[in-house]
């Protein structure tokens, strides 16, 4: 527990405001964030990169695969499952849960949340910058999110998908044969 608050402290106070993974001058930043996230994450992969600015709470229930990123500035709650080798653009949002909206006789914000529906992405997945997966999707192995796309429903896998809602494009194996 006490170790726990100490690495919150240190990656909130700390690592989340050094410089990206990437710069001239990072001073080990993703080494730290690593190793940091590793104290917090239910599981964590290897070479797992947490970029400057990344929000996950307490980092309950979150789980990346072996190469993958949370990008710059992304916010994202648990539970969520990330494969192997996936990548992650700035600002990117996974939300787990939503407001409760049912009860018409007191307001939204009294209401409180809904239970958390797990997100997860599969391996090999690229998600670009500024896009927003709601609660209970998955985004299957091998697709590509466009920039500032909103995934509502689950994405296929190989698929190529944009827009709000996010709809398939193509496909990345675009030579098979996917009518049904």
């Amino acid at each position: 527990m006490l170790r726990r608050r100490i690495a919150l402290l240190l990656y909130y106070g700390v690592a989340a405001r050094l410089p990206e993974s990437y710069s001239p001058v990072a001073f080990g930043a993703r080494r730290l964030r690593a190793q940091l996230v590793r104290s917090l994450f239910d599981h964590t992969g290897a070479d797992v990169n947490v970029e400057k600015g990344a929000s996950f709470g307490q980092g309950r229930g979150i789980s990346p695969g072996d190469r993958s990123g949370i990008g710059i500035d992304c916010k994202v709650q648990g539970p969520l499952s990330i494969g192997a080798d996936v990548m992650m653009g700035p600002e990117t949002l996974i939300y787990t849960r939503n407001h409760e909206t049912g009860r018409l006789d007191i307001p939204m914000r009294e209401q409180g949340d809904t239970a958390p529906r797990a997100v997860t992405i599969e391996d090999d997945v690229w998600i670009g910058a500024r896009s927003i997966t709601l609660p209970g999707v998955t985004i299957g192995k091998g697709a590509i999110v466009a920039a500032g796309s909103v995934m509502a429903k689950d994405v296929p896998a190989l698929a190529v998908v944009g827009g709000v809602p996010a709809k398939v494009i193509r496909y990345r194996d675009a030579a098979e044969d996917r009518s049904a």
